[in-house]
């Protein structure tokens, strides 16, 4: 019989936040990569271990924050916990949403939980996690102007405190600001975009009537979550859409084949004009509502309505067209587009889930003349996700849904155009980039 084995220590894991200081990088630099969301901090794992690319990663925020203002409880993401920051590219990676449970003591936990889709502060605590481990990210550090550099050949980027960096490419991941509509600006009061909800959210609740304008899956979950507690609050209670109904996020797996290598092949080669119209009509794809909480939603109305009505208004088919604010309340001009009628809403709070548009940067103005630009002045991203001229010195993640469909803003392909924009830089791909992986045809 053998002897008994020595007790275990009992499992303590690092501290998950205490971030690598910056290294010194070399210079030139191989690539910068301005602003850090989750497609770029998936691009800086990706690269750590990559001897052949030397890169530096510049955020204007002090620490990696996503979506903090939607951290709503039991909130999770639309994609699987597959569609991490690097998985999809490298399954063997240190850097995966698996190895972040694993070293956070939860992994057990989440395999008994039974539930492919991470809550949304599980994500943004594992992206933080991964940043931490990283030394060519800087964060506090604000992009002021990017400089093309002739004689070297280099972009040269400057930043509020001074400093210059130099580099052969850039890869912008920017990401999309919040949008308030033309209606709204210099409204005055206390508007809010759902960006930032959650540090607005007991304010709002003290006010005697609150209008939730927007459609998609942000306006459902604080819509779910403001319903959960009228009672508590005995506030008013309005959900106005334009939309002719809550259309729920079209999810099944014929359709998710769209998120493919072939699909972007298809999308990218149609005519412009194709590619607009088609930008409009799927949005349904990836900017509907779970269907799950369409029901909850629902549920919950039922549930309110036992005792007689709650104060709480759907409004659909309602387009706003003008809104003013006097002595603390809004008013909102709506047309009902379906009856062609007008009618005013007064409310005292107002929350704009109207979603988030790509701006195109000011510290681009300097190299504008080495960009491409489609017919109606957005960038002309090339199938490889390069912008510039050349075709290999700009990179852009995100903000293409016009050239590359509804992969551009998917989780689950960032990986994918990481690892190809890598390829790109390097000549030839460390990861594997698949071609072709549905079973259906989209092109004759």
């Amino acid at each position: 019989m053998s002897a008994p084995s020595e007790p275990r220590e009992p499992y303590a894991p690092r501290a998950p936040h205490t971030p690598r200081a910056p290294r010194t990088p070399r210079t030139p630099l191989d690539f910068i990569g301005i602003g850090l969301g989750p497609f770029n901090l998936g691009l800086a794992c990706l690269t750590e271990p990559v001897d052949e690319l030397n890169g530096l990663f510049l955020e204007s925020k002090p620490d990696f924050e996503w979506h903090s203002g939607m951290f709503l409880e039991g909130a999770h993401l639309q994609t699987p916990f597959l569609s991490d920051l690097v998985t999809l590219a490298d399954p063997t990676s240190p850097y995966s949403f698996l190895s972040y449970l694993k070293e956070s003591g939860r992994l057990y936990s989440f395999y008994i939980r039974e539930n492919f889709y991470p809550l949304r502060t599980e994500y943004n605590d594992y992206c933080r996690w991964a940043a931490a481990k990283l030394s060519s990210i800087r964060f506090g550090t604000t992009v002021t102007r990017v400089v093309y550099e002739n004689e070297s050949e280099l972009y040269a980027v400057h930043t509020t405190a001074g400093e210059t960096f130099r580099a052969r490419r850039i890869v912008l991941g920017t990401g999309t600001p919040p949008h308030i509509p033309q209606a709204f600006q210099d409204l005055g009061g206390d508007l809010l975009h759902n960006s930032r909800y959650m540090q607005s959210k007991e304010a709002l609740q003290r006010k005697k009537s609150i209008t939730l304008v927007g459609s998609g899956q942000s306006a459902a979950e604080i819509y779910y979550d403001l319903l959960s507690e009228i009672d508590v609050h005995g506030y008013r209670l309005n959900w106005v859409t334009r939309s002719p109904r809550f259309f729920p996020l079209e999810y099944t797996k014929l359709t998710l084949e769209m998120t493919s290598p072939e699909y972007i092949d298809y999308f990218h080669a149609l005519p412009e004009q194709t590619r607009y119209r088609l930008e409009t009509e799927q949005k349904g794809l990836f900017k509907g509502i779970d269907g799950d909480l369409i029901d909850a939603i629902f549920d919950l109305l039922y549930q309110k309505n036992l005792s007689g009505p709650a104060p709480t208004r759907l409004l659909t088919n309602s387009a706003l067209h003008g809104a003013r604010y006097e002595n603390g309340v809004y008013t909102l001009a709506l047309r009902q587009e379906e009856q062609e009628k007008e009618y005013e809403l007064q409310t005292e709070g107002l929350i704009l889930a109207t979603g988030y548009r790509y701006a195109v940067p000011a510290f681009l103005e300097p190299v504008r003349d080495r960009i491409r630009w489609d017919g109606r002045g957005r960038f002309d991203v090339a199938r490889n996700y390069s912008i510039d001229t050349t075709g290999r010195g700009i990179f852009l993640q995100n903000a293409g849904v016009h050239t590359h469909s509804i992969t551009s803003p998917d989780l689950g392909m960032g990986a994918y155009r990481n690892a190809y924009i890598i390829g790109e830089m390097l000549g030839y791909q460390p990861y594997t980039v698949e071609k072709s992986i549905a079973f259906q045809e989209f092109a004759v």
